[in-house]
């Protein structure tokens, strides 16, 4: 039999759009023959309560919401071995479902959740050094002029949508002047560079389907450390639309490691920010946690997952 289902929805998520569509997606679960329960959060604190029951109760846990929920649901399960979460598209950006190809629609993502395969995937964690709690994400954690574009989207109007990220990039950038950021990868290994960011990414995309990382993998234990060095504003303005495809990362400024951790630090203070969400201030240090939460995806896998891993998994 599978798994009954906590569908836990975040209600501001999407501009409302999650709340709107949770008695439909709650419909067509049941009509896929599972038990739901349907939970609305009150704050992420509400949240991780709601995740910690319904794991021990042994209900799969579905995240209607944006990214930012989705790791704070996910980092709280990964305490719970056999846990399983549940992805289902209701924020702006979407990004962990565009990677795992979850469909958009209610009922193509109810089909993943009810037919899908659960495979170990990897969590990047955030650990600032000078202080405050570690935070797990999903995407990518970046700082820097991602910080300040972070910021105005969080601020922006929610009828702007998706393009509330572009909106976000572009107030941002009128703003700028280039940090000094230094990084510290495996080995001791170390880089230092005047530009405009750093992303640590667990996964390939951000900020509504920005690919920061083109290839990253979301379960080889490792992150895709890119770094934007400096540029005139009107090179990287027009440089910006390459990031929707990917292809940014062959440019001469952009360089990208591969690390199971960084640390970060900045010539000026910033905020770190993760899956849309300040997650904690420079210093800091980045880690891949392989296989660290059980997440349904399509059956057949996606270009997002390493060969060895994605035709594996149990069907719930």
């Amino acid at each position: 039999m599978p798994a009954p289902v906590c569908l836990i929805v975040n209600p501001s998520a999407g501009g409302g759009r999650a709340a709107k569509i949770a008695p439909e997606v709650e419909s067509e679960l049941r009509g896929r023959g599972l038990t739901v329960r349907c939970v609305r959060t009150r704050d992420l604190n509400h949240a991780r309560e709601l995740a910690r029951e319904a794991a021990a109760n042994g209900e799969t846990v579905a995240a209607l919401s944006g990214d930012g929920l989705v790791g704070v649901l996910a980092e709280t399960l990964r305490e719970t071995p056999g846990a399983v979460l549940g992805v289902l598209p209701g924020g702006r950006g979407n990004d962990l479902a565009r990677v795992l190809e979850i469909p958009t629609d209610p009922a193509g993502a109810c089909a993943v959740l009810a037919g899908g395969k659960a495979r170990a995937l990897d969590l990047g964690l955030v650990e600032p050094l000078g202080g405050g709690p570690p935070r797990a994400f999903v995407g990518i954690a970046s700082v820097g002029f991602d910080s300040d574009a972070n910021r105005v989207a969080n601020e922006a109007p929610s009828w702007l949508g998706g393009l509330v990220y572009a909106y976000g990039a572009l107030r941002a950038l009128i703003s700028w002047r280039p940090a000094r950021f230094e990084l510290e990868l495996d080995g001791g290994e170390r880089h230092a560079f005047t530009g405009y960011s750093v992303a640590a990414a667990n996964s390939r995309a951000y900020g509504g389907g920005m690919y920061a990382a083109p290839d990253a993998m979301l379960d080889d234990g490792m992150l895709d450390v890119v770094a934007i060095e400096r540029v005139s504003r009107l090179r990287f303005l027009a440089n910006l639309p390459r990031v929707f495809k990917g292809t940014h990362v062959t440019l001469p400024s952009v360089k990208v490691f591969r690390s199971s951790q960084v640390k970060i630090s900045a010539d000026r203070p910033f905020q770190m920010y993760a899956d849309g969400d300040p997650v904690g201030a420079l210093p800091a240090r980045v880690i891949a946690l392989r296989g660290a939460v059980s997440v349904l995806t399509p059956a057949a896998g996606g270009a997002a997952l390493s060969p060895a891993t994605s035709g594996d998994g149990a069907s719930l």
